[in-house]
């Protein structure tokens, strides 16, 4: 088939405008576990308490496979090329579990729903409240949170606490790390206070 040139143009006209409108490939990203607990080599052999974590209730504007991050007080930017691996509502328990078996020198570490598999001495559950980028470059996470004791109807601690990390990078993947900072910091607030509760508990019994 013979083609005119000036066919040859159009047809070169219409790659490149296809070619400039092809989507990009979506990138995929994991929160991550303290570095400490992510390197740790040895089993965790000692007898540590028995912790089960969640349910943490996710609201529904995080409650998404992809990434937000707040352009002000009433207005979300959804990236939607830029993606959580897994779900956030699983993502968030399971890494604080991995962070929470280091700190506690414990595996007896259930997540929800995961079955009772040996006794369980505290229950940790909450809500995200805030868990995203912020415009002045840091993460924030923002959660409500309780700590139970099975069969005793008052909580022994509810508490809201709020982290900010400063995101070291303009990348997606630099939030997801300052993110996972503050995770971190959640974590070892968490494992402080049932340290102390474990001190006194063996104090109490003395």
């Amino acid at each position: 088939m013979n083609i005119r040139p000036w066919q040859g143009i159009g047809l070169l006209s219409i790659g490149i405008a296809l070619g400039g409108c092809a989507t990009p490939p979506a990138q995929f990203y994991s929160l991550s576990a303290l570095p400490e607990a992510a390197q740790r080599e040895a089993p965790l052999t000692q007898t540590g308490p028995g912790l089960r974590i969640g349910p943490f209730q996710v609201p529904a504007y995080l409650d998404r496979s992809q990434l937000v991050l707040r352009q002000g007080e009433n207005r979300l930017q959804i990236e939607e090329f830029h993606r959580w691996g897994d779900a956030l509502s699983e993502a968030f328990p399971r890494v604080l579990g991995e962070n929470l078996a280091h700190l506690l020198h414990s595996p007896r570490i259930l997540i929800y729903p995961e079955e009772d598999r040996f006794p369980v001495n505290l229950r940790l559950m909450g809500s995200l409240l805030r868990f995203e980028g912020e415009p002045d470059g840091k993460a924030v996470l923002r959660v409500r949170w309780a700590l139970l004791v099975p069969d005793v109807s008052e909580p022994l601690l509810v508490r809201e606490s709020t982290y900010t990390s400063r995101v070291q990078g303009e990348d997606r993947a630099a939030l997801v790390q300052a993110m996972s900072r503050n995770l971190g910091a959640f974590s070892r607030e968490v494992a402080q206070i049932i340290q102390a509760y474990q001190s006194r508990s063996v104090h109490a019994q003395d």
